[in-house]
């Protein structure tokens, strides 16, 4: 006689969490001056928005529905696809458009302690984790590689190819060659700066601030430069090659 055979038992549906960093486009008015300056960016960098979700902040403008329509519009016709939508009123909004996004924070956000242990001595352990918060690769980044660090500073022991990219909450300090992009303070940290030995960068950015190569000083390529932010301006300075 032969045994009916049981059916393996199915494994139980799980869900996960899962964090990605979005780039926030929030546009100011005039909306058409606005557009000439991403026009421009991507005219010297056109594949910063490949594959990178995008949230689009309207939290800065007044608009109707129509407005958002054409808004969406000239996006979706630079190949920018708008994973959701923050600031804007929910009669604007429906199954047609993105979706109404809240609770995002700057990645790498750090809550404010409680008043009652404002008083108290920081422990020794907390510092310890901090040093561990570099990363430090041996290698060089190759093109169309993505190095993403938001927890510290990130050091690329060779160069960072072109069409490679480096995104760190900190510092960037590359021993080589910069000939891709880095973007420093990405987690919010206007006090991050990128240091290299050789600067032939695509592209640099500290805490959403970006100049593409065609805006920097050509006195500065191939120099051993600093770029850091002073007065809401990237600034370059040379420094001594050791």
């Amino acid at each position: 006689m032969t045994q009916p055979t049981s059916e393996p038992a199915r494994p139980p549906i799980r869900f996960r969490g899962r964090s990605f960093m979005a780039t926030v486009l929030a546009p100011i008015p005039p909306v058409a001056d606005w557009f000439g300056d991403l026009d421009a960016l991507n005219r010297r960098a056109p594949n910063f928005f490949a594959g990178r979700p995008v949230i689009l902040d309207l939290s800065g403008l007044r608009l109707n529905r129509e407005d958002l329509d054409g808004l969406l519009a000239e996006l979706a016709a630079r190949n920018i696809p708008i994973l959701g939508i923050e600031g804007a009123a929910a009669s604007l909004l429906d199954s047609r458009t993105p979706p109404a996004l809240s609770g995002g924070r700057p990645a790498g956000e750090i809550a404010a302690p409680d008043e009652s242990a404002a008083d108290a001595p920081a422990p020794a352990e907390p510092q310890a984790r901090e040093t561990a918060r570099s990363l430090i690769l041996d290698a060089p980044v190759r093109s169309g590689q993505t190095v993403l660090h938001l927890e510290g500073d990130v050091t690329v022991l060779g160069a960072v190819a072109s069409g490679a990219e480096v995104i760190a909450g900190g510092s960037i300090h590359v021993y080589g060659a910069l000939r891709g992009r880095a973007i420093a303070g990405a987690a919010g940290n206007p006090a991050a700066r990128i240091w290299c030995r050789r600067f032939e960068p695509e592209l640099v950015a500290i805490d959403g601030l970006y100049r593409a190569a065609d805006d920097l000083d050509p006195a500065f390529r191939g120099q051993a430069v600093e770029v850091r932010l002073l007065e809401d301006a990237i600034k370059l300075n040379l420094f001594e090659r050791g």
